[in-house]
């Protein structure tokens, strides 16, 4: 597999979690023979200093004619001051609608070694798994109009048609990745966009028989989050919806340093980057976490390539270096010893060596 990346490092502590995104890459590649070809540009405040855009066409020219995103963050009060238009977040949101990446994946996973920071008791918290999928581009977000009228407000909720089937179709494609179960949040009690939305999931699961479906209401999706989150596998949702429900998923687990995400669209394209922000106050210190940024990795592996072995491997070894009590400044493990970003990106790579050693000898004798 040759793939074209493109490396977009931003801001803060971005530079750095992209090296060790770039070292895990290089491992995987030498290791299942791939090659990947980076290149890099500026996006955010990195790009306003540079180009005085958020957003440089040299930018957008080069991730339409790619395979595949990284990105590390953006943003920081270095830029507070400036107009809306020219905020390092413009960049984000100007290349997610550029590209036209509709379907945020946000994976929600509960690590052994972390559970005992999560706000939830160990026991409900404990194996959960949830892949949230929320639809990006439509819905209340960018309906029009939305507008102030004297002494009243209008706000619209506008979705096509085949707005809502791709986003659902992706929901589908993915819980098969997975264990074939999903969930499909809605208020359908209320909202006619939501009675659209449970009538199209309804048709779809008929080309996807293997695929188990169950409906809940967006409100009582939020407070089984809390009270029964093993019970969710992959959950799919508007754009609203899927904003809330993701960032409440998201402090679950204990720590912001682990959490992926991806923004897609239908032929694999993707942008990956970790939930976590550029933590200016630590940029260049060797101390922030990248491991989120490497389980952004194996989501691109999976997602964009079809790599579901490569990124597998990935997290396996990310979830072993936590196992043996290996974790940079911003976790916590009772007994574990804190290393660096450049330590731990070596952990990781040596698991995935030794893995790879380890699989080898077992085919030999299997």
């Amino acid at each position: 597999m040759n793939k074209q990346l493109i490396m977009l490092p931003g801001d803060g502590v971005g530079p750095e979690i992209m090296e060790s995104a770039k070292v895990v890459l290089n491992t995987v590649a030498s290791e299942y023979g791939h090659t990947f070809t980076y290149h890099q540009h500026a996006i955010g405040g990195d790009a306003i200093d540079r180009y005085e855009t958020p957003l440089p066409e040299e930018t957008i020219n080069a991730c339409q004619n790619s395979d595949a995103i990284l990105l590390g963050a953006v943003g920081g009060s270095k830029w507070d001051s400036l107009p809306g238009h020219m905020r390092p977040e413009k960049g984000l949101l100007g290349i997610r609608k550029t590209l036209g990446l509709f379907a945020n994946l946000r994976p929600v996973k509960g690590f052994a070694p972390l559970l005992h920071t999560s706000p939830l008791k160990e026991e409900i918290i404990k194996d959960s798994d949830i892949l949230i999928i929320r639809e990006l581009t439509g819905g209340l977000y960018f309906g029009k109009p939305s507008e102030r009228r004297d002494n009243a407000v209008v706000d619209t909720l506008s979705y096509h048609r085949s707005e809502m089937e791709r986003i659902i179709d992706k929901a589908f494609q993915s819980a098969r990745l997975r264990n074939n179960h999903l969930t499909s949040v809605d208020k359908a009690n209320v909202l006619e966009s939501s009675r659209l939305w449970r009538e199209i999931v309804d048709e779809k699961s008929k080309d996807y028989p293997d695929v188990t479906v169950e409906h809940e209401l967006v409100d009582a999706a939020a407070m089984k989050l809390i009270t029964q989150p093993k019970q969710f596998d992959v959950i799919v949702t508007e754009n609203l919806f899927g904003d809330i429900l993701s960032d409440e998923a998201s402090v679950l687990t204990g720590s912001l340093g682990m959490l992926p995400s991806a923004s897609i669209r239908s032929d694999g394209v993707g942008l990956y980057e970790p939930v976590h922000g550029s933590a200016p106050d630590i940029a260049g210190k060797g101390v922030v976490n990248p491991l989120g940024m490497i389980l952004s990795v194996a989501l691109m592996l999976r997602h964009s390539f079809q790599l579901e072995e490569e990124a597998a491997k990935i997290e396996k070894a990310v979830n072993e270096c936590l196992e043996q009590g290996y974790h940079t400044a911003d976790l916590h493990i009772e007994g574990g010893k804190q290393v660096g970003t450049k330590e731990i990106t070596k952990m990781v790579v040596d698991h995935i060596t030794s893995n790879s050693v380890s699989d080898c000898i077992c085919s030999m004798y299997a």
